[in-house]
């Protein structure tokens, strides 16, 4: 990030910094930045410019230098405090919906009629696979198929269930919670997806009859 702003900066003022005898430094190159980036967005449908500001993950995260072990603890400890678990103790949904949700990468954009989160797709195929019938998927995280199965889990009932159902839930919530710098979207935290919806995608990952698990 730090490095895009100083870009932005130097081609918003190139020609007077070029006439200087010295650079500005980096903390005001960055100031002059983001008046620039602030000055060329507007709010325009459900996209607000609200969306520029940066919570500490995401200010340290996108640096040049990647956040100090001290920065990443804080990150991760922040991140595990935002984590709220089904309040009946039921993670799991449908997998066929969880699998709908899953293949869907709508929402959130500026056509978008709603910010609710029952509006939107979790895009998981974009970076993992998810089933072995599929032949396009992003390799950005590794690969879902198999995610139950690998684990142990043959039914709610499986020893390995609950830790493996809690790990995953606060993936799904806040990916921070294990990685200061995860690129994972972090769907209960942004209310990017409802409860429901996680619940859903908790089914297609650990229920045995899932595609997942086939």
């Amino acid at each position: 990030m730090n490095k895009i702003l100083t870009l932005a900066a130097l081609a918003a003022t190139g020609a007077a910094l070029m006439g200087c005898s010295s650079m500005p430094s980096q903390a005001e190159l960055d100031q002059m930045a983001m008046k620039v980036i602030q000055t060329s967005f507007r709010d325009q449908g459900i996209a607000k410019v609200d969306r520029l500001q940066q919570d500490l993950a995401q200010a340290a995260c996108s640096s040049e230098k990647a956040p100090n072990e001290a920065t990443q603890a804080k990150i991760m400890e922040e991140a595990k405090r935002t984590v709220k678990f089904p309040a009946d103790g039921n993670f799991m949904g449908d997998w066929q919906q969880g699998e709908r949700i899953a293949q869907s990468g709508r929402g959130m954009t500026w056509t978008d009629a709603s910010t609710a989160p029952s509006a939107n797709g979790g895009n998981c195929y974009n970076c993992h696979q998810i089933s072995k019938e599929e032949i396009s998927y992003g390799t950005i995280g590794p690969s879902l198929y198999q995610y139950g199965k690998n684990r142990g889990i043959t039914g709610t009932d499986s020893p390995t269930y609950k830790p493996i159902a809690e790990y995953t839930w606060m993936k799904l919530y806040n990916a921070r919670t294990y990685s200061a710098c995860s690129q994972m979207p972090r769907f209960g935290h942004a209310a990017l997806l409802d409860e429901t919806q996680m619940r859903h995608i908790m089914a297609l990952l650990l229920d045995p009859k899932s595609p997942v698990n086939r």
